[in-house]
């Protein structure tokens, strides 16, 4: 049997709806799905007790709040979200080292993979630069990496286009989350950097953040159906056998022997 993750685990549901949407959601998708994503949407509506409420089906929670403070409240903010049992939990890499070692400082022993935001994927070049940053996207998501790796953040939150480049300078350092993903001929709505569930597997993202695509579907269980078939039409060793699991270790030369070549400078996990 193949040690490598399902098309299932590699999902993340984003459940940016109401209350009562979420736990329809997972009610009707918990043994489709073992990881749901709770945001700002709906921790602020729910609640620290929707964690909880997703932790008891079973699933595993993707805390997405995108935490940027002052060290010291980031630090409280990262133990008391590791202490509600969050499984991966998410800060914005743009505030800084000091931030950075304060939140891994919060983790503590804790289990929580600690997730780096790199650039959303709602931004571009243009939307970077209204805000001062003179570094175009690509670069911007390496800058930041190199800083999470550099202060003890092993995961990160980055868009489809940047995965290649991530794993090229890299190699399996990070575990890569990955927003901005919708099906062929899809809407992309609000993001500007997307790909396809396949294509960004293929290109060595860890796990998909998913919402819209089954959440605003008239049929959420035939959506799913849906892209988990488009998963499995792709080469399933570079798809669904994806070699990169999350929490498990990989081997670089493995990476480097079948994607990209003789990388120098990669490393091991």
């Amino acid at each position: 049997m193949k040690d490598l993750l399902l098309a299932k685990d590699k999902i993340i549901l984003a459940l940016d709806v109401s209350p009562q949407e979420a736990r329809e959601l997972i009610r009707r998708l918990g043994d489709r799905v073992g990881w749901f994503k709770v945001g700002l949407q709906l921790f602020t509506a729910a609640g620290p007790a929707i964690v909880e409420e997703v932790k008891k089906t079973g699933a595993k929670v993707f805390l997405d709040l995108k935490l940027h403070d002052i060290p010291n409240t980031i630090q409280q903010a990262v133990r008391s979200s590791c202490a509600l049992g969050a499984d991966m939990l998410t800060i914005h890499l743009c505030g800084g080292s000091e931030m950075c070692r304060a939140a891994v400082a919060g983790r503590a022993e804790s289990s929580t993979l600690l997730l780096g935001v790199t650039v959303l994927t709602s931004q571009n070049d243009q939307t970077l630069a209204e805000v001062g940053t003179k570094a175009n996207v690509a670069e911007q998501v390496l800058l930041l990496a190199t800083l999470a790796k550099a202060t003890g953040i092993t995961g990160l939150v980055a868009s489809p286009l940047e995965i290649r480049p991530l794993r090229e300078r890299f190699g399996c350092h990070f575990t890569v989350v990955t927003p901005g993903v919708r099906s062929t001929g899809e809407d992309r709505g609000d993001q500007k950097r997307v790909m396809t569930p396949a294509e960004a597997l293929k290109a060595g993202s860890d796990y998909l953040v998913i919402g819209r695509s089954i959440t605003a579907a008239a049929d959420p269980i035939a959506a799913l159906n849906g892209i988990e078939a488009e998963l499995e039409a792709g080469d399933r060793e570079s798809v669904i056998g994806d070699q990169y699991s999350v929490i498990g270790e990989q081997s670089e030369h493995r990476w480097s022997s079948q994607n990209i070549g003789n990388t120098s400078g990669s490393e091991h996990r």
